[in-house]
């Protein structure tokens, strides 16, 4: 019986489904949708010879010197990152490349891995929370869209281990299984430090509601010692780039805004506070579509839900671990301004609320949709199919043409790669070309700069690379030869790479990343075109072109060198 009235056999169906179906049965489906996701963004990874994710250009490339220690050899480049990189992800690499993995390919199979990890500790999460299947199934089917609407977990950089092990963290909390909140705390600290943050202001707010008499100290204790210990060597430890960055000095650079290498402030207060990629509150995808995505919605459904238990009978059977909920998104926010208050000694502050937020989300949403469509089987009747709309409609994001979000690179110069692959490896290139970010991971050799890696967060580093950005703006733009032969002298180019219309007014006029690199120099050579000023290089590249692939043209620094001005 269904509300005092004899229920239909869909309905029945449907109960048992929602109620009664086995727990391996939700978990399998959970983990088989995480495998197609993980899939589908592995795809486009091998859709190439040369192929790389976005962010790994960055984090994982300098790693190619696991396998060859010879390779970007004085590389301040790959110094500055590796120097980022925390002590676990660097390990858990350097292992892989230990057995003959190349670091470029481990980095796109892993984030298969992670996935199906976080979607593990998401069931589990959900199970604690509701013990009803369907719920964990519905939490990891809008967390896998979650995390794969943005690029966040397809770069298997530091940032994609976060959602593991933190989720992995609420698990063990919620049993309150000492010894796996410890290790997760710990793999935090080495794998994605600015999470640790989070988990001890979780742990506060959990147990402090006890307090006094039932609070467990001994709990609190023992994991914000870990908590501390992990996060001890990152404060001492002072980088040889030189001190970060603080946020009075940021807001005197172009770089921290609106079209800067590292935009972060604005004058519009929405975009700053509420969908900034770095110092916004929600995650952007979330807020950027016209539509917003049904886990938001399902999610803010929750506590309303709750307020009536008599409607929506699922609720009666949710226990107290819910709480959880709340704290996680109290503690974040915490956090998440204090990393604004102290911009940029926490990096950035949109890292304590856009992740937590996506597996928040995707828990209360996917409770909400469970309770929702129980209710509806005990109220009315419909048929199988009908009750299968919802949770059809809840997979749109997957049926775009963005979904998955991978943001891999593909090589599109092939010719130019295989040759710089060929030279010395000790080879510097200079190039002020967009193409010139490509080259370390390609053609492993590097470069001395690219608009890709000059980050402003640490002071020396950020100097060395705006005065690189100087020197190589002026001399591809200097009418004296003789100066560009000194700057090739100066830093030792091997070779100088130039798009097709490089050396042109209007390339300068519209390249907003020569401005990006050093705005003063970008202005100053492009007044000095106007006046009719003609590069040394111009009436060069016949005598020293090496290779012509596409729109690019590659000089040899040395018949430079040996010109007479």
């Amino acid at each position: 019986m269904v509300d005092g009235r004899k229920a239909s056999e869909s309905e029945i169906l449907m109960l048992s489904i929602i109620r009664t179906y086995p727990v391996r049965v939700w978990f399998s489906l959970s983990l088989i949708v995480a495998a197609i996701c993980g899939s589908l963004g592995l795809l486009p990874a091998f859709s190439s010879e040369y192929v790389v994710q976005d962010d790994a250009r960055s984090h994982v490339v300098w790693m190619l010197r696991f396998l060859d220690p010879e390779l970007f050899p004085s590389d301040i480049i790959a110094d500055y990152f590796q120097s980022l990189a925390p002590s676990g992800y660097t390990e858990l690499y350097h292992l892989m490349a230990k057995i003959g993995l190349n670091p470029i390919i481990f980095n796109k199979f892993l984030p298969i891995l992670l996935g199906l990890i976080t979607t593990t500790y998401c069931f589990g999460v959900c199970l604690q929370i509701l013990p009803i299947p369907v719920a964990g199934f519905f939490a990891t089917l809008l967390l896998n869209q979650n995390l794969w609407l943005k690029d966040d977990l397809v770069s298997a950089t530091p940032r994609a281990f976060f959602y593991p092990v933190f989720m992995g963290f609420l698990y063990y909390l919620l049993r309150l299984n000492l010894l796996g909140v410890g290790i997760s705390i710990a793999l935090l600290g080495l794998f994605y430090p600015q999470g640790v943050l989070i988990c001890a202001a979780v742990l506060i707010l959990h147990f402090i509601r006890f307090f006094p008499e039932k609070i467990n100290f001994k709990f609190l204790f023992t994991t914000l010692v870990i908590a501390i210990a992990v996060l001890l060597p990152y404060a001492l430890n002072s980088s040889q780039f030189g001190s970060v960055i603080t946020a009075a000095e940021a807001r005197m650079l172009p770089e921290f805004w609106p079209g800067g290498r590292a935009s972060f402030f604005t004058d519009n207060p929405w975009d700053f506070w509420i969908t900034g990629d770095r110092s916004g509150f929600f995650p952007r995808e979330w807020l950027s579509k016209l539509v917003i995505p049904p886990q938001v919605w399902a999610g803010l459904l929750l506590p309303i839900l709750l307020r009536y238990p008599s409607t929506f009978s699922l609720v009666k059977q949710l226990t107290s671990h819910i709480v959880i909920l709340p704290e996680l998104a109290l503690a974040s926010t915490g956090v998440f301004f204090a990393a604004h208050a102290f911009a940029f000694k926490l990096h950035h502050p949109s890292r304590y609320t856009q992740h937590s937020l996506r597996m928040l989300m995707a828990i209360a949403g996917g409770i909400a949709i469970a309770i929702i469509i129980d209710a509806i089987c005990q109220k009315i009747k419909l048929p199988v199919f009908a009750l299968c709309i919802l949770p059809l409609a809840l997979i749109y994001p997957s049926l775009t043409n963005s979904f998955p979000v991978t943001n891999y690179v593909i090589g599109q110069i092939p010719s130019l790669y295989d040759f710089l692959s060929k030279q010395p490896k000790d080879t510097l290139i200079a190039s002020l070309a967009i193409e010139a970010n490509n080259l370390p991971a390609f053609a492993k050799r590097s470069i001395l700069i690219g608009s890709e890696y000059a980050l402003p967060y640490h002071k020396l580093y950020y100097a060395e690379m705006n005065h690189r950005a100087n020197d190589l703006i002026k001399a591809q733009y200097s009418p004296n030869l003789t100066e560009v032969q000194n700057f090739i002298q100066k830093y030792g180019i091997d070779f100088w790479l130039l798009d097709s219309q490089g050396l042109t007014l209007e390339y300068v006029t519209k390249n907003h990343r020569i401005r990006q690199l050093n705005p003063a120099a970008a202005a100053e050579v492009k007044e000095s075109l106007e006046k009719g000023t003609i590069p040394a290089l111009s009436k060069v590249t016949d005598r020293c072109t090496v290779l012509k692939a596409k729109d690019l043209i590659l000089l040899k620094a040395k018949c430079i060198e040996k010109i007479k001005g």
